[in-house]
Parts: structure tokens; sequence; C-alpha cells
């Protein structure tokens, strides 16, 4: 388990598209914050469009921590993350500023908030084995598996969401006790009240209205020209190959498919992808939702943001 002390740091999350980077930077000059990123795309160099990530000029404004960190063909697990982000913490408490969190992983926002079970280390033998097994058979093999090793984390999985499924068996494999009894005991639920975890909140249809321009702007930016430079790379990760909106490409230029199509699929994605973090962040009940409307009031929204904020002696 990885303990590192983040009660005094302020979180700003929310669904992809929300907003995230332009308020957090002003919320980071009002209360004289560094920001550590908490997506876990925005890690990886080269990986610009497709993740929407602060600009130069943004990141020479307010220092950021956890941004291009690791070349395309690198993993990260969330305890890498968890450590690093602790890291960073502490320099930006030396330098006598504030910690501010910005970023949509949901998986990252609770790690932060609560701990996490360390669990063994990879062995990438087993997962290869495991993920040529699900290629071979379908992933609902993999997941019948682990529904007879431990039905609660089966439950919790989509039998798509093959990283996770393997991990659970990994763990199973290795310490011969189902990884959600080996969670349990981090999952301390503390009230929205007692901690400074904003999310921004959008309606729905005005949030689908902003991912369906924002996936456009990707694709007129040059997304497809960022993949294709990305390919050209040796050892792509699974990981990164796998991200939002990059898979759809990879796929439209290994299949010459249309393009336009692949516009629609990424924006139909994204738009499921939200919902899934809306799902995620209800679940947390450290989480204060916080409304947005258009036009985006960054002054406003930041104002009220700090007001509430300081009402929180300790996270």
């Amino acid at each position: 388990m990885f303990i590192h002390d983040f009660h005094d740091c302020w979180f700003l999350t929310g669904p992809t598209a929300s907003g995230k980077t332009t308020v957090g930077l002003e919320l980071a000059r009002r209360i004289g914050a560094e920001i550590i990123s908490m997506d876990s795309m925005a890690l990886y160099r080269g990986m610009d469009i497709g993740t929407a990530k602060p600009s130069a000029a943004e990141r020479r404004e307010v220092v950021h921590h956890l941004v291009d960190v690791l070349e395309s063909g690198e993993e990260f697990s969330l305890a890498q993350y968890v450590e690093a982000a602790g890291r960073a913490a502490e320099e930006i408490r030396g330098r006598g500023r504030a910690v501010l969190f910005v970023g949509g992983t949901p998986l990252y926002l609770k790690a932060l908030l609560r701990g996490i079970f360390e669990g063994p280390p990879a062995d990438w033998t087993l997962r290869r084995q495991l993920r040529d097994e699900a290629a071979q058979n379908g992933p609902e093999t993999l997941h019948r598996r682990l529904a007879e090793v431990d039905s609660e984390a089966a439950a919790r999985l989509h039998a798509n969401d093959l990283r996770r499924v393997i991990r659970a068996l990994e763990v199973f494999e290795k310490t011969g006790e189902p990884i959600s009894r080996l969670q349990r005991q981090f999952d301390r639920a503390r009230p929205a009240e007692e901690c400074r975890v904003f999310v921004l909140d959008w309606p729905r249809e005005a949030l689908y209205e902003r991912i369906d321009e924002r996936v456009r702007w990707m694709f007129d930016e040059g997304l497809v020209e960022e993949v294709h430079r990305l390919l050209a790379l040796p050892g792509l990760s699974r990981t990164a190959g796998q991200a939002l909106g990059y898979r759809e490409v990879i796929e439209l230029i290994r299949q010459e498919g249309d393009p336009a199509q692949t516009i629609g699929l990424v924006q139909t994605h994204t738009r499921q992808f939200a919902k899934r973090q809306g799902t995620w962040f209800r679940g947390l009940s450290e989480c204060r939702f916080v409304e947005v409307r258009e036009p985006l009031d960054v002054v406003g929204l930041v104002g009220e943001i700090v007001r509430l904020g300081a009402r929180v002696s300790r996270c």
C-alpha cells in the first residue's frame, strides 16, 4: 500500500470536455497553486491533440506536473502514478505553493483520496498469456474465469475491460485472494463537505455538444497525423494504443476506413466514456458537484469553488 498525505490538496475533475483545463488554470492562479495532472493519457509525450493537453503557453503560465513524462511505449501503473504524485506534491509544498490536481481519470482520483492496495508486482508473462487467450477465445472466457474466483469483481467489471479483468486474475493467481476482498479495506468514504474535490457538472445535452465540438476540433487540428507519428515510433504501448480517440484512428489508418464515420464513432465513444466518468464521480462521496452552464463563466465558477474550499480545514 502506498500512503501519501493529500489532505491539503485541491481536486478539480469532471467528464471529458467539461472545461477542466480552463477552470483549473484560473483556480491555480487564485489559490497560488501548481497543477498535478490527473489524466492517465497526458503522461505520454506526443499524445497532445487527442488528450487536449494543456498548451505550452498554459504550462508556462502555471507549472504542471506529470505531463509528458513517458514515451508512448511505456506502461505506468496506478501505484506508480500515486507515488509520482506524492513526490510532486511534496516538492510543490516545499516551494510554499498549493497543490491542485486537475484531470478526469476517476481511478486516479479514488486512489489519491482513499489509497490503493499495491498488490503483487506485474507478471508480464502471465498477462501476455491471458491476453493471448482472450484474443483467441474472446474476452468473455477470462470474465467467466474471474466470476468463478471473484464474483464481486466480475460483477463490477465488463468483459471488455480486459486490462482490469487480467489484473484481477493476476492478483488471485499470485495471492490466492480475490482482489475485491483485498481492495475493500481502502474504500474509506468521507462526506464532500470535508474535502476540496469539485466536479464540473454540465447538463447532459450541453456536455454532449461540447464533446462533439471537441472531437471535430481534434481532427481539424491533425489527430490523424499525430497518430501516424505515434505508429512510426517503436513499441507503442497497449495503454497508449487503446486510448479513446487513438484506437479508433489507428483502426481508420490500418483499415483505410471512412474519416467521417471515424469522427462519429469517436464522438459516440466519448459520450459513453463521459457517462461512465459521471457514474464514477457520483460513487465517490468526497465529490462536490458544481453546476456549470453555457456560456462558461470561469471567474464566477472559480469564485464559487474557492468560497466552498475555504470552508474545508482538512480532507
